[in-house]
């Protein structure tokens, strides 16, 4: 029973926090949720096609095409040509790079108000157990992107710390860059 309401003590903290860092992040960054992901995504990985970012971001390729037209329109985004043939690069542009950075301290605000109530040593069992649990919710690859569709890479590889997500990839054939 004790395991029980620890799942769904973790399910509502984490619907929530997730609530407000989506809404947070968007809101920073002056679009969608899925916008704001993809702004985030590009700044790291500059130069993806149209298809691989909506699968980082969680989006069907029409869905994706919708969203990226939404992001030039707004000057957030632009095309370019790509290395292949008829294929189109997405780059953000310099106000898409500030957006994405507005999300990511909006994210960083909402996230540090969620733990400021610990202490420090339950912080840092947090950090352990939050670790294990995404290594375990890696489930193949390709997917590590869309959990870490949010992330702010720099905090999560710290002080020389692997993301357990991008290890877990890694022990399972995938490869998180």
């Amino acid at each position: 029973m004790h395991e029980l309401r620890t799942a769904n003590l973790l399910g509502a903290a984490a619907l929530t926090i997730a609530d407000r860092l989506r809404d947070s992040a968007a809101a920073a960054a002056g679009t969608s949720a899925s916008g704001t992901a993809a702004l985030i995504t590009l700044v790291g990985y500059p130069g993806l096609g149209v298809t691989e970012l909506g699968a980082r971001v969680g989006l069907s390729q029409p869905a994706a095409a919708r969203m990226i037209d939404g992001l030039v329109a707004l000057g957030l985004v632009e095309r370019r040509a790509g290395s292949t043939g008829r294929s189109v690069a997405i780059h953000p542009t310099r106000r898409g790079r500030a957006a994405a950075e507005r999300a990511l301290r909006a994210r960083e605000g909402e996230l540090t108000s969620a733990i400021e109530r610990l202490p420090a040593d339950e912080r840092a069992a947090l950090t352990r157990a939050l670790e294990r649990v995404l290594y375990g919710l890696f489930d193949r690859p390709g997917s590590e992107h869309v959990v870490c569709r949010l992330c702010d890479r720099g905090a999560c590889l710290s002080a020389g710390q692997a993301c357990p997500v991008g290890q877990a990839a890694r022990d399972r054939g995938g490869a998180h860059g």
